[in-house]
């Protein structure tokens, strides 16, 4: 049977097969399919996201299946201060990761407090949109890119990292472990979630040269940045890098004098960013570090498939057409007291206390259900 014959929903991660593996469990349809949402996208959450999902408020039902689930130690609860300030919930319970053939999923073991609390708002994210399939595991991702696409991407030009050297080496593809969207009308539109941690967006573009190949595979694409309330002022600042990036095609020219720079660099040692060629030095500044760095990495990963992707102009006509587009998801909602804990690695620990906190009234106004009041487009 073509790949095109299964049922697009098969392709996502929250699928018939998976939701009655869980249910296997003793709980309901509701119950599982929740579950699920947290086993492939965050391995984390807070009674709220539960509440919302389940159409339910605040109250004893809530309160009866937190107490079942940690009665039966399918989730420990981390306490990140008073309890009157709320808690999370870490869905460790192994046999669940194994029903959905994700047995040695990274969710499931012990997470910087930090890195916990990033997983909260990828999740708040994917529940809050119901346009889209979400593609969470790496796995799902794959499979969907080596089957599912008219022109599906080399599979060595897939976002990868690897682990250890030689004989002993590990490969990861898509090691980001941010959810991808695929629309449910038409599936034509794709959509990148990029949790954004820094102020600065380093990070990134480095982000968009190893999704490039991916993005280039897909007919339509979106690149939705997710903004804590903390980093919302940054939005011109990514705004800035992605046009950049992808409405700016490398000169040539300087793509070859990159390319020997960067293979100079890697044989002697030399810093990268300052080049003693004044001709050099010039292009950099009219490129920019930042990006020169960017690609360097990801020359490193991908060989001159990277400077061929950032010559190509494909990716600012596909801007100048709509087909690929950058949006802001802002993420209003109150986490505890731990948001100013993004993007730091200290250890989650149950009744660890923390040391920064967020004040002030939450927000008059929420992501409603309606996407033109939660998205904004440059």
């Amino acid at each position: 049977m073509s790949a095109r014959c299964i049922p697009f929903s098969d392709y996502a991660s929250v699928r018939p097969a998976r939701v009655a593996a869980v249910q296997a469990f003793g709980f309901t349809e509701r119950q599982a399919r929740f579950l699920t949402h947290v086993l492939v996208f965050s391995g984390v959450f807070l009674e709220r996201q539960y509440c919302h999902f389940a159409g339910i408020v605040h109250g004893q039902k809530s309160h009866d299946f937190l107490a079942r689930l940690i009665q039966r130690g399918f989730v420990t609860p981390i306490t990140p201060g008073s309890v009157r300030r709320g808690r999370l919930y870490h869905l460790q319970f192994k046999p669940l990761y194994a029903a959905i053939g994700e047995p040695d999923n990274r969710h499931r073991k012990p997470a910087a407090l930090g890195r916990l609390i990033e997983r909260l708002m990828v999740l708040d994210a994917v529940l809050a949109d119901s346009r889209y399939y979400w593609l969470g595991t790496e796995r799902d991702k794959v499979h969907y890119f080596d089957t599912a696409l008219e022109s599906p991407p080399r599979k060595e030009t897939y976002p990868q990292v690897t682990y250890g050297a030689g004989h002993g080496a590990t490969g990861r593809f898509f090691p980001h472990k941010l959810p991808i969207g695929v629309e449910k009308d038409g599936f034509r539109r794709h959509v990148f979630l990029y949790l954004v941690t820094d102020a600065v967006p380093w990070p990134f573009r480095q982000f968009l040269f190893d999704h490039a190949q991916a993005l280039q595979g897909c007919p339509q694409w979106t690149v939705r940045l997710l903004m804590p309330r903390r980093f919302s002022t940054a939005k011109a600042v990514y705004r800035a890098a992605f046009l950049d990036q992808f409405t700016r095609p490398l000169d040539p020219s300087l793509a070859t004098w990159l390319s020997e720079h960067y293979a100079e660099c890697q044989r002697t040692g030399r810093h990268l960013s300052a080049p003693d060629e004044h001709y050099l030095g010039k292009a950099f500044r009219q490129c920019g570090t930042t990006r020169v760095r960017a690609l360097y990495r990801a020359w490193q990963r991908q060989g001159m498939e990277a400077i061929w992707t950032a010559q190509s102009p494909c990716f600012r006509d596909a801007v100048d057409r709509r087909d690929g587009r950058l949006e802001y998801q802002d993420l209003w909602h109150q986490y505890l007291q731990c948001a100013g804990l993004i993007g730091q690695r200290k250890a989650a620990q149950r009744g660890d206390k923390c040391e920064t906190r967020q004040v002030g009234p939450p927000p008059t106004t929420s992501i409603g259900s309606d996407p033109s009041s939660r998205l904004a487009s440059p």
